[in-house]
């Protein structure tokens, strides 16, 4: 068995949990991490011209960044069960430092991609690790704002990633971006400071189950990325050889109960069209801005700016709405929403740059709409013993949706280039928003099984 153990060792010292504070810098930390990610979406267009690359090979710097973010977050959750969160968040954040400062140096397309992979490792552990931080430290009765303010400062980054990206951008060039990324280690000794000193326990990580799971998911996308039959026969080979070690292991990195649970594994694939099409639009946009009409990454970032801003208002409204009406209302509407917007964007948005701009702003609340109802639900469907892997795998899917809309993005461009922007953009909408219509249908079987399933659950509590 392969695997990490950690011995317990006992630490006396207590340090007074300080709520407000270390809300405050999580927020704050998580803010930079999450503008890391937003940032380089509105700088691929200098990156392409740096470099002379394709919109396929550049999209690798958006989906690798995904890949590795997602499993990163899912690996640092993981190791939280038995390694102090102060030590996780102090690697986590390390990570990220090191790496911007070799970001800012990198001048050759291999390395700069490199160190964005290896940002992801230490970013993904910093979302992770603050849900967590939430849930283990605070309070129930206040757990849910806490967890409120933290989710606002992700969806407000990414509204000020692409404005701060375009101004740094088109001002300083986007070495610069990895200034903004590397503050974030000015956090580390207030976490050390304010968080409680905990003991360290043994426990057990599925290495090897991380590594194959990284590696079947990044091989998919590459094979998607090049239709290599070699390329997809390993990955065959990767994912079968998977899924026999974790039925083998006692705590393998994804539990293969998760993956048997049909309505659980249906919420997935919504999440994941979700996460596709959200992630899609913030790669297609800066394109499509920069090359049909020749919009600079400030402008660039002001249209995107307002979608970002009205799903964190929304995100307030969206809340209140479940704990009245429940998650089915927000699933379909969300998904209405995506689809509309997807249409408005093979209709009209090489017309007029408002057009993407209002389009966004419907993507945007749909996105944020889904995004929170699937969490939700996920919660509700699955066993206490499993909520906390659940949602580590459901970010995993998520985040591997958003790489794998970046991939077909690329791809559907470079296949394309040759045709008329109008052209280029209505065909990759009208084939996205399909994968909205599927994720419809999976839901109305979801939904169908789940009112099946009403009835008897109400017979056997009056029993």
């Amino acid at each position: 068995m392969t695997s990490i153990s950690i011995s317990s060792s006992k630490d006396d010292s207590k340090v007074p949990f300080q709520e407000k504070k270390i809300i405050l810098i999580m927020s704050f930390t998580i803010l930079l991490v999450v503008m890391n990610t937003t940032m380089f979406n509105v700088a691929l267009p200098s990156i392409i011209k740096d470099f002379s690359l394709n919109s396929s090979t550049a999209s690798w710097l958006v989906s690798g960044y995904s890949i590795m973010f997602a499993i990163a977050s899912l690996a640092f959750s993981r190791l939280s069960d038995f390694i102090p969160i102060s030590r996780l968040l102090f690697l986590a954040i390390s990570i990220l430092g090191i790496a911007s400062i070799i970001g800012f140096f990198s001048n050759h397309y291999v390395l700069l991609l490199g160190v964005r992979i290896v940002q992801a490792a230490g970013g993904g552990g910093v979302m992770g690790l603050g849900m967590i931080m939430a849930g283990r430290y605070i309070p129930l009765s206040r757990r849910g704002r806490a967890m409120a303010i933290i989710s606002s400062t992700a969806s407000l980054a990414f509204g000020l990633g692409p404005v701060i990206g375009g101004v740094i951008t088109q001002y300083l060039g986007w070495n610069y971006l990895f200034v903004v990324s590397g503050i974030s280690v000015l956090s580390i000794p207030f976490f050390q400071q304010l968080l409680p000193k905990e003991v360290l326990q043994k426990g057990h990580f599925d290495l090897f189950g991380a590594i194959l799971t990284g590696l079947g998911v990044t091989g998919l996308l590459l094979f998607l990325s090049t239709f290599s039959y070699v390329i997809l026969i390993g990955t065959v080979v990767l994912f079968v050889v998977l899924w026999r070690y974790l039925n083998k292991m006692e705590e393998p990195f994804i539990p293969p109960i998760l993956l048997r649970n049909k309505q659980y594994t249906k919420l997935l694939f919504i999440a994941c069209a979700a996460f596709f099409i959200n992630f899609a639009n913030l790669f297609l946009m800066p394109i499509m801005l920069t090359t049909a009409f020749r919009q600079g990454p400030i402008e660039v970032g002001m249209i995107i700016f307002p979608g970002a801003i009205i799903a964190v208002i929304a995100g307030q409204f969206i809340g209140k709405l479940i704990d009245r009406f429940g998650n089915m209302p927000l699933i379909i509407s969300g998904q209405l929403f995506l689809l509309g917007a997807t249409i408005l964007f093979a209709l009209l948005s090489t017309i007029s740059p408002y057009f993407v701009l209002a389009a966004y702003m419907f993507a945007s609340v749909g996105f944020t709409s889904l995004s929170t109802s699937i969490s939700n639900e996920v919660t509700r469907i699955l066993p206490m013993t499993q909520i906390g892997s659940g949602i580590g795998v459901a970010q995993l899917i998520q985040f591997f949706g958003g790489g794998l809309g970046v991939t077909m993005s690329g791809l559907l461009l470079a296949l394309q280039e040759s045709l008329s922007s109008e052209i280029i953009y209505r065909n990759i909408y009208i084939c996205f928003s399909f994968v909205i219509i599927i994720a419809v249908l999976i839901y109305g079987l979801y939904y169908r099984r789940a009112r099946l399933k009403q009835p008897k659950l109400t017979s056997s509590l009056l029993e």
